[in-house]
């Protein structure tokens, strides 16, 4: 008889594209301190969601850098109690 178990995944990151990622990082640090922070050019010159997606999806050791932040500032946010910003799905009270 197999038993089918449900797991609860334990990743922070599971779920969350590299874009909710990124949009996020711009709004809490913008994208002066996100460069001073991840000293890439697509931070620093002109950068734009698009082009920084395009280089973070070829670029494994600077999406590992943004995954890095963003988990530093999920952090920050529950440590000051700040909720992390919503997807937009949840009811506004």
């Amino acid at each position: 008889m197999n038993e089918v178990t449900m797991v609860t995944n334990r990743d922070p990151l599971h779920g969350i594209t590299l874009e909710r990622m990124l949009t996020e990082l711009v709004t809490h640090f913008g994208w002066i301190d996100l460069g001073q922070r991840i000293p890439i050019r697509c931070f620093n010159s002109d950068p734009s969601i698009a082009s920084s997606l395009k280089f973070l999806r070829k670029t494994p050791w600077a999406r590992e850098k943004v995954e890095g932040l963003y988990l530093y500032m999920l952090r920050e946010k529950a440590r000051q109690g700040k909720p992390a910003a919503s997807s937009g799905d949840e009811p506004s009270q």
